[in-house]
């Protein structure tokens, strides 16, 4: 997989100085670039691009002409999936269970990093762009948040892809693709039935997916790539030592 970086079955992580710098250089100076490319973007479609608003709704539209009693009741079951509660319920059993079975902590945080940057980027944006919800009936009560960019979307996309990533290190075949095929298909499945049930335009679902891919991007290889730095420089400077043992 693109995202994975080397190292990440790696028995031992980082130190804390060496967490903390990779946090901020990994992942939140990264984070500030992707706020502002998803802030401009938001920008230019309540500006500029205001039409687009037009034709993508004719999309939600021919969702709603599909409506029917059994797919909402199975689509309300998938947008669930991607509400507040269920996101940060998952990963924090998920952070406990990988913490308890593997002691790494560095690779049990990689959720809660991932579901954490992706959800200030949406918040603020949200809160900065205010991008009306599309002209349809809506099926789920709507939240506060605006529809710009999804965030059901981004948090699912965060969560299972970073959780997908992860379980790359599975050693048991049918176990990682099982894992692997499963935490690849329940965000499609939310974006799905977001469009469905009315409540986001396709680019607050696009741009929300873009959001959680880099942002679970980003939380694997902020801890991960530090301690492959930390590990070298230590392995330099100990090559050092060797060499000058009265320096």
């Amino acid at each position: 997989m693109l995202l994975v970086p080397p190292g990440l079955d790696r028995p031992t992580g980082p130190d804390r100085r060496t967490a903390v710098r990779g946090l901020l250089r990994g992942a939140l100076a990264p984070g500030v670039v992707l706020w502002l490319a998803i802030a401009g973007f938001g920008l230019l479609l309540t500006g500029p691009f205001k039409g687009w608003d037009r034709s993508e709704s004719d999309l939600n539209r021919t969702l709603q002409d599909t409506r029917t009693g059994t797919w909402d009741s199975v689509t309300a079951l998938w947008s669930h999936v991607g509400n507040t509660e269920i996101i940060i319920g998952v990963c924090a059993v998920v952070v406990a269970v990988l913490w308890w079975r593997t002691r790494r902590w560095w690779f049990a945080v990689i959720p809660a990093i991932a579901i954490s940057l992706q959800a200030t980027i949406f918040v603020t944006v949200s809160a900065v762009i205010g991008r009306s919800r599309p002209d349809v009936p809506h099926l789920d009560p709507a939240p506060p948040t605006s529809s710009y960019p999804s965030g059901h979307v981004g948090a699912s996309v965060a969560l299972y892809t970073s959780l997908a990533i992860m379980a790359t290190t599975i050693e048991r075949t049918w176990l990682r693709r099982t894992v692997i095929v499963a935490c690849s298909v329940i965000p499609i499945l939310v974006a799905y039935a977001r469009l469905y049930r009315g409540m986001h335009h396709l680019s607050d679902v696009i741009v929300g997916a873009i959001n959680g891919l880099v942002c679970a991007g980003l939380a694997v290889g902020c801890l991960v790539r530090q301690r492959g730095e930390a590990t070298e420089t230590d392995g330099q400077l100990a090559n050092g030592e060797k060499q000058n043992p009265n320096a």
